[in-house]
């Protein structure tokens, strides 16, 4: 990875919720076990029915998580600058529910594989600690807002304001 690259892949890794208790120097270490990769407006990045090999970092652009139901796309969520993404097929090792696809034009990411984790895991164990405890945020973040969704549709099927 280029110098320049790696420096600002170094600044937006060292803004994100993940690094807030890495050094500087355990951040370069995390890029040096990630590579850059880039995505077009509607490119696949991960499909349903995958295990997941991988997961990413969105470092700029935005990807919508959907799967298809009938005739129609429903929307799961979407990840956006600064959001780790495919954590959950990652770590459990089960097929993909949702399709990741990029919606911008210029969509990068970082991705760290699955061969690459397991070395951090036993290279840098304390940074691999860091990087679940961020994949758990992420996921209960994802939970929540699904959650919402679902109480806000319920109000508006069943009625009420969901409070007893």
């Amino acid at each position: 990875m280029a110098p320049e690259k790696k420096i600002n892949l170094t600044e937006f890794l060292n803004q994100q919720y993940l690094c807030e208790s890495l050094t500087l120097r355990e951040v370069e270490t995390l890029l040096d076990f990630t590579e850059l990769v880039e995505y077009k407006k509607g490119d696949v990045i991960a499909d349903i029915g995958e295990v997941g090999e991988a997961l990413f970092f969105v470092v700029k652009g935005e990807a919508v998580l959907s799967y298809d139901s009938e005739s129609q796309k429903v929307e799961i969520g979407r990840a956006v600058e600064g959001e780790l993404v495919g954590e959950m097929s990652f770590f459990d090792r089960k097929p993909r529910s949702a399709r990741l696809v990029s919606t911008t034009a210029d969509t990068r990411l970082l991705r760290l594989s699955r061969t690459m984790y397991l070395r951090l895991r036993v290279e840098h164990p304390y940074i691999a600690v860091n990087l679940l405890e961020h994949a758990i945020i992420s996921l209960d973040g994802l939970f929540r807002r699904v959650s919402e969704d679902v109480a806000t549709f319920s109000r508006y099927i069943y009625g009420g304001s969901g409070k007893k």
